[in-house]
Order: structure tokens, then sequence, then C-alpha cells
């Protein structure tokens, strides 16, 4: 007998990816055959296409979505079309029950070709305000999944709900003395986690490392600096370790993590949340950004999960500072995360998503 077949996409950065990772075995238990639409060279590929040989990858043509002026705003419309048409010669071969999509550019025309094809949608957003992306495919989708309540009031209010953040379980699996083994650092001194996305980020890797020796003094530091941004200088200096990305090693180095300086992207933040450490967010200007991740950061600050510096404030002394005061506040903040629970396990989420399949 066939398998009943679900198509996921989403991709442009590790939070658009990371859901649909946590998704992937709950749909396997269900017997699913499980495909992944995606670009051919963003971060999803390496993270699906490479780290998941159980998951079928497509590769199709995206343009990205621009919100600024470039010469490639009048060819990347022609690569979209291109998509949509690749996507639908591959959803007419497949015939999944249903595609789940959690935004970045590459979904775009794989929504598109999903209404051609008559095959459902279910979209997940992770950010107050919607994506660029979910916004073209809102018209689409059957259903769309928010993490925030606030998100509702952005979205048709008969076909969304909130989930809450979708939580990958290993993250609870993480030991503190395997992630201070791998880090290489000492018991009994206070660790902080420096989370700066897929990419990384230059305003707090310089920060960080511009006052390093001060931060040192304080704190062991696990530094997750960004693909390429390995300080090769700093190698061997004690108490500080680098990492261009972590994948399976990282709950371990969570977990010996007591506090975190991290951007303000919702899958991360959630994550920290999740696991109750409490954050430093420096959230993306609105001047590289759509303003989602400021939105979010002021929700974490108002409910009293994390503190927030804007980059406009951050110096190599402001981040120290903000830092100390963090570590001081951190039973207050824990008490105040101990008090949510704002997240579902995937299994759950997997039973919404097929819920949404007639």
């Amino acid at each position: 007998m066939k398998r009943p077949v679900i198509v996921l996409t989403g991709g442009g950065t590790a939070g658009h990816v990371s859901v649909n990772e946590a998704i992937i075995p709950s749909f396997l238990e269900k017997g699913y055959e499980i495909h992944y639409i995606g670009s051919h060279e963003g971060i999803e590929r390496d993270l699906i296409g490479t780290g998941h040989p159980e998951v079928t990858y497509h590769a199709i043509d995206s343009g990205k979505l621009r919100r600024y002026f470039s010469m490639k705003n009048f060819t990347d419309p022609f690569r979209v079309g291109a998509g949509v048409l690749q996507a639908f010669s591959i959803l007419r071969k497949l015939k999944p029950e249903i595609i789940f999509s959690k935004g970045g550019f590459v979904s775009v025309p794989v929504v598109l070709a999903a209404k051609l094809a008559r095959v459902p949608v279910v979209a997940h957003e992770s950010d107050v305000s919607p994506g660029l992306a979910n916004k073209i495919a809102l018209p689409f989708v059957k259903h769309i999944f928010t993490v925030f309540e606030e998100t509702l009031a952005y979205v048709p209010a008969e076909r969304s709900s909130c989930s809450g953040a979708i939580i990958r379980p290993e993250l609870f699996e993480g030991d503190s003395k395997t992630g201070l083994r791998i880090s290489g650092l000492a018991e009994g001194k206070p660790v902080v986690i420096v989370m700066g996305g897929s990419q990384g980020s230059a305003v707090l890797n310089d920060a960080l490392r511009g006052n390093l020796t001060e931060v040192l003094k304080h704190f062991q530091v696990i530094h997750l600096c960004g693909k390429g941004n390995v300080d090769e200088s700093l190698e061997q200096t004690d108490g500080y370790v680098q990492f261009e990305y972590v994948t399976e090693g990282l709950p371990h180095l969570m977990a010996a993590s007591d506090i975190a300086l991290s951007r303000a992207g919702s899958n991360a933040i959630f994550e920290l949340l999740a696991i109750r450490i409490p954050m430093l967010l420096v959230p993306l200007s609105a001047e590289k950004s759509r303003g989602d991740q400021i939105l979010n950061a002021k929700h974490f600050k108002k409910l009293g999960f994390a503190n927030v510096l804007t980059e406009e404030e951050v110096t190599k002394d402001t981040l120290l500072t903000g830092l100390v005061e963090l570590y001081d506040e951190k039973a207050t903040i824990v008490n105040a995360m101990e008090q949510t629970d704002a997240t579902k396990r995937p299994e759950e989420m997997t039973n919404l998503i097929l819920s949404c399949r007639n």
C-alpha cells in the first residue's frame, strides 16, 4: 500500500527550517513519505538535503523578496515563475495530501503551485507580524498557525489560530556536563551562549570580541559566530570557544549555559524560553529588517523573559553591563519563564496540520 505523502517547504534562514526539522520524526512515525521543496543553495539544502536522508529533497528556482531597490527585482519575478512551474510538476507527480509552509522566499512558488495543483496548504508564522512571504501566500493557504496571539490581528480570523511555538524534543535532552566537555569549559564559572543566527551577527561578534578580556572576567563564553566568522587569533583563549554553527551538540551547549546573548528571531527565543535560559536580546534594527525582531524582543521584555539592547545602544561597555545585569536577575527571569507554557510538542503540531487536510 502506498504511503501518504506530505510536502514541507521553507527556507532562507535556519528559523524557516527548524520547525520543519522538528515535525519530521512525528510524520515518519505516522507513516508519511516526506518530501521537501527548497532552493538550490539555501541553508535548507544543507539542513534537510544533507542532514535528513529519510526526506527526499527537491530544489527549485526562487527569487528573493526585497523591500529595497535592486536590479534583481526585475529578474527575480521570472525565477519565481520558473519555480512555480517546477513546483507544480513536482506536486503533480507526488500528489501530497497537504503542504506545510514555514515561510521564507522559497515557499512562495510552492504555495502558488499548490493552488494550481489543488493541494491544501497550511502555513506557520513565527513572528509577531507576518513576513512578506507569508503575506503573499496568505490568500492561497487553507489555514495559518501563529506563535504569538498578537499575530491573529494581521490574518483572517476564520483561517487562523495560535498554536504557540514548536520545540524540538531533543532540546530538553541536553546535558550540562556534556556541553562543558564539548566546549572545553570548566565547571563553577557562569557561561553565556552567544547566538547571532545561522549567518552570525557582526554587531554581536564585534561588541563581544572588542571587550572579550573584560567579559571573561565574569563569564565563560560559547560563541556561535556564524559561517566564516571564526577568529583564529582567539582559538586558544581560555574560557572562550567559538563555533560557526552547531546542530547535534546544541542541546548540550545550551544546557551548559546560564544566560544567552541573542538576536531576537522567534524560533531562537522560544527555544531559550522553553529551556529557561534568560536572554539579553539585540534585535535586528528597522534599517536592516522589517522590524519583526524588534516586536519579538519588546514582547519578551514585557513578559519578563528577557532584557533588551537596541543595535544603536550596543557598545563593548553596554554589552558587558547588560550581561552582568541579566545574570544578576537570572532567578527572577527564570521564575517568570516557569509561569508560562507557550510551546507545543511536534506531535501536537503534526495533528493540527493533518486536521486541515479536508
